[in-house]
Parts: C-alpha cells; sequence; structure tokens
C-alpha cells in the first residue's frame, strides 16, 4: 500500500505540488485545514505531513508555528517551492475577458502589480486550487483563479497568462512532519535543529539564553515570537539553528539555553534543503 503525506489544501494546491517534487513515491492527501493535515498523520490516515511556514513575499504563514508544538509531530524535512503564480481561465476565454481573480489571502498580494495593471479585482477564496476548481465548474468566462499549472492541468482551465508573481525569487518553505522523530545525520547540505522555548521570568533573560550560541559559534537562522494561551505576557520563541544537537558546540549552547528557560522543546533534527544555500529572497 502506498504511503500518503497530508497537506493542506485541494489537489492542485502549491502544498500538493511541493508533495509531488519532495515526496514523488507518496500519495498526497488533501486536506481542508492544517489543523486536519497534522491530524491525519496524528491518527495514522497519512505518514507525512507538508506543512506551508513561510512565503518570501508574504512572510510566515499565520498560526502556523503555533499549531506544530502542540500537535506530537517531529519535523523531519524541509523543503522549498518556487510559487509560479499564473492566471487560469475557461478554455475560451482570454486575458482581456478577465474581471475577477479568486485565489488564497495569501496569494492575493504576491500578485498585486499584475493585477493592478489589467484592471483585475482580487477575490477571496480559502484555497487557490478551490478556486480552479469553481472557475471550471463554473460558467462566467470574467472569472478567472490564481492557483499553478498543476492546478490548470487537473481542472482542464487555460492558462491566460503565466508567472505573475511581483517577485522573481517567491519562494514558500514547508516543513515535513512525522510521528516519529529522525536524528540521523543525512543529505549533503548539513543539518537543522528546531525547537521552541519559553525564558525564565528573570532580567535579559532572552539576551542571556541567545549568548550561548554566539559563543559557541552557533549560526541562528530563525528566531520568533508568538503569544501563547491567550496572554501578553505568555511568550514562546521558535529557533532553527545550524547543527545537530549531538554537535559539541551545539550541546553547550543548548545547555546554556536550559539556565534561562522554563520551557524548552526540540521539535525537529532534519538535514537543511540544498535550496537554502541559494540566493532566494530574504525570508524564504
Amino acid at each position: 500500500m502506498s504511503q500518503k503525506i497530508a497537506f493542506q489544501g485541494e489537489l492542485g494546491a502549491y502544498g500538493h505540488e511541493a508533495c509531488v517534487t519532495a515526496r514523488p513515491d507518496f500519495t498526497p492527501l488533501p486536506c481542508t485545514t492544517f489543523e486536519t493535515a497534522i491530524e491525519a498523520v496524528r491518527s495514522g490516515a497519512a505518514d507525512l505531513g507538508m506543512i506551508a511556514v513561510e512565503n518570501s513575499t508574504y512572510g510566515r504563514v499565520a498560526d502556523v508555528h503555533s499549531l506544530l508544538p502542540e500537535s506530537g509531530l517531529h519535523i523531519v524535512d524541509e523543503t522549498f517551492v518556487r510559487v509560479h503564480i499564473n492566471l487560469l481561465g475557461k478554455p475560451d476565454a482570454s486575458l482581456g475577458d478577465i474581471k475577477e481573480a479568486h485565489g488564497h489571502p495569501v496569494i492575493l498580494p504576491q500578485c498585486g502589480e499584475f493585477l493592478r495593471a489589467h484592471q483585475i479585482t482580487p477575490r477571496t477564496s480559502t484555497d487557490n486550487a478551490r478556486a480552479a476548481r469553481e472557475v471550471a465548474s463554473g460558467d462566467d468566462p470574467s472569472i478567472a483563479a490564481l492557483a499553478s499549472e498543476l492546478a490548470a492541468e487537473i481542472y482542464g482551465l487555460k492558462v491566460l497568462a503565466r508567472h505573475i508573481e511581483d517577485h522573481a525569487r517567491n519562494t514558500t518553505r514547508f516543513l515535513i512532519m512525522a510521528r516519529q522523530p529522525d536524528y540521523t545525520r543525512r543529505g549533503t547540505s548539513g543539518m537543522m535543529t528546531s525547537f521552541v522555548f519559553r525564558v525564565r521570568n528573570i532580567p535579559a533573560a532572552l539576551y542571556k539564553a541567545m549568548g550561548g550560541f554566539a559563543t559557541n559559534g552557533v549560526n541562528m537562522t530563525k528566531l520568533e515570537s508568538y503569544m501563547v494561551g491567550g496572554e501578553f505576557t505568555a511568550t514562546q520563541f521558535y529557533a532553527e539553528i545550524e547543527g545537530h544537537p549531538d554537535d559539541a558546540n551545539v550541546q553547550l549552547a543548548m545547555e546554556e539555553l536550559g539556565y534561562f528557560t522554563d520551557h524548552l522543546l526540540v521539535m525537529g533534527v532534519y538535514p537543511a534543503a540544498a535550496r537554502r544555500h541559494e540566493k532566494v529572497a530574504s525570508g524564504a
């Protein structure tokens, strides 16, 4: 039986494209939300989850970082997908016919220049692939979808304009989640370690907690904060560093971090994607 990989969205979504690219031997399992994709992995309905976490144009995907620590899952890999946005219409439509373009709220700002230049009104959809499906099933040639070429193939739509994103390096980063961690060293571009923590309620706790990474030569590639429990005083941090927990300098840095935190959870140890070392836009 083929293994399954869950993603948020319908068939033809960029998450589907990420699954096909990164795990071509897995069967993609579409899910309505990130929560249901995570639950599919947790319950065993899927073997892996493909979770979008950030886009180089739009920034981080809202709420995902707060979902991951509570998921009970582990990050086992990462992948970067070059997001090519296409204007998809009915087979008999032309670019000049289009008055509205439907897409997810995340994707609309990514091609704002094109939409304004062609006087096309952006409309919000819950999912880019769903927008494509609805355009295909509708009968209005003035309505188009903003989606992947994969969606065009699946739903029989015509690509009216190709690669209309505002930024040439528009990229989305996905984390691949599993029920069990994998701490083996693998890949050819080094290892990454992700974790969440909360600092103790003492002066300059965050500054002191970060000091161990600097003094031990550990490169921290990401540090983000978000509230937990609906309280302004409860702040949790999500961090990513280059290196493996068994590396001597990482061990020393994490030990020092422990002195200034009251909660520390390693989210995953995984190979750095080769794409990470390419010159993509900031935030990719």
